[in-house]
């Protein structure tokens, strides 16, 4: 089965080889990554990668600012999207836990029946306490996240989604396909979540704008679970905070991100079964002197890169700010206090 995945980055240099590794165990066949303004080698590890023919690497297309829909449009007329039988479309802090059969998306797919479509829930994995950046499997340092039935005041959580080649797709979005408004009833695609049942009728047809890349998660990972590590380390995350575009300077940070997901009240190991093998993948990746040495390159740009914000009055804010925030995502801490229970 030859099934790609699309994803776009930015200075994620450390966390490539990871992210590959894992992918081949549960059975992607082709990665294609946009990269664009990359400064920490990220762009010169991808394209060693491709030179060994382990993925295709290309410029983002965006011209203006929606980098993500821009390479989708483009990921569409690839070849090695048009040619495959499933596309996955995810990020690289997201990682698919799959939890029947042989734990391969051939077994996920078998067991939902082998619809057109999966949306696969998140889990968002916390920060756990970690201040500094390691450079070992990001799925097993971080165990920790919310209760998977619930996320902040919503019990809809965000999804992804594995798109089969006959979808009929009109474009693809970041969290899931979409089709023609207009398309008959009985060509609708067949769809579920990640327990093989089917999603409801308005999450389909995107009736709702407030779920129209979610709905409710209790029940809907019996067969796998989309775990999320938007945080990772107090290190990592600085990093992640910079490579965007807003300018920290003369306002107050919003901890808001960092609460919503630094929740940690559930411990989930389940993602460890993979541990062996990825560490196996990752040995032979980097047995490649070039491939090591680009990775290593990535990794001091990464610490280099963090040690450069410290040196600025309102990263060292940031960061004192997040190493003491509430756990509690602010709408439930909001809650507590409304009825009495916290201060």
């Amino acid at each position: 089965m030859r099934i790609t995945a699309v994803t776009c980055v930015k200075n994620e240099g450390p966390f490539l080889l990871e992210w590959i590794a894992f992918n081949r165990l549960i059975g992607v066949t082709d990665h294609l990554f946009y990269s664009n303004d990359c400064t920490d080698g990220t762009d010169r590890l991808l394209d060693a990668l491709q030179a060994r023919g382990m993925v295709q690497h290309l410029p983002n297309p965006a011209e203006g600012r929606n980098y993500q829909m821009e390479a989708l449009k483009d990921a569409k007329k690839r070849e090695i999207v048009t040619e495959a039988e499933w596309l996955w479309v995810a990020d690289v802090d997201e990682f698919l836990n799959i939890h029947v059969g042989d734990h391969t998306i051939p077994a996920l797919i078998d067991a939902c029946g082998d619809p057109q479509a999966i949306s696969l829930t998140f889990q968002f994995f916390a920060n756990c306490d970690t201040e500094g950046f390691e450079d070992r499997p990001v799925i097993e340092q971080f165990t920790r996240s919310h209760n998977p039935d619930l996320w902040g005041g919503e019990t809809a959580i965000e999804v992804k989604t594995l798109v089969r080649h006959d979808f009929p797709v009109q474009y693809y979005g970041a969290h899931r396909p979409f089709f023609r408004d207009k398309l008959p009833k009985k060509k609708r695609p067949t769809w579920t979540d990640g327990s093989g049942r089917e999603v409801s009728h308005r999450f389909l047809v995107a009736a709702n704008p407030r779920r129209i890349r979610r709905f409710p998660a209790k029940g809907a990972r019996a067969f796998a679970t989309l775990n999320h590590y938007a945080l990772r380390s107090l290190d990592s995350y600085l990093v992640k905070n910079d490579r965007g575009d807003v300018n920290r300077e003369n306002r107050a940070f919003d901890d808001t991100y960092w609460r919503e997901r630094n929740d940690d009240a559930f411990s989930d190991l389940s993602i460890h079964r993979y541990l062996p093998a990825l560490r196996d993948a990752l040995a032979e990746m980097k047995s490649d002197p070039e491939i090591a040495a680009l990775h290593d390159e990535c990794v001091a740009r990464h610490i280099a890169k963090r040690d450069e914000l410290l040196a600025r009055e309102e990263y060292r804010a940031m960061r004192a700010q997040l190493r003491s925030a509430s756990k509690l995502p602010p709408e439930e801490e909001a809650m507590l206090i409304d009825l009495g229970l916290a201060s």
